[in-house]
């Protein structure tokens, strides 16, 4: 019976999607990245990105937080997960 309520209490957090228990969530918890991953014309204009067969010469894929051009980076912001049934 203690392992259905311990089940029960698991939530999933929908900024990185890890499942965590709300008794051992802290400040450093997740792991998440604050802005949206984005496909445009990058305001720093001395970097230089890497771009895929078909993609336009202006377009640079990356963070709009933290200018990572890989989407599997890990997040450049840490916090206390966020379950889904939490207000926004």
């Amino acid at each position: 019976m203690e392992k259905d309520t311990a089940a029960a209490a698991t939530r999933v957090c929908r900024r990185c999607k890890a499942k965590y228990s709300p008794s051992g969530n802290t400040p450093q918890s997740c792991r998440f990245h604050p802005s949206y991953f984005v496909c445009r014309r990058h305001d720093d204009q001395k970097r230089y990105y890497e771009l895929k067969e078909g993609d336009p010469p202006y377009a640079a894929k990356f963070y709009d937080c933290c200018g990572a051009e890989d989407p599997a980076t890990a997040g450049c912001a840490t916090g206390f997960h966020l379950s889904y049934d939490d207000p926004e």
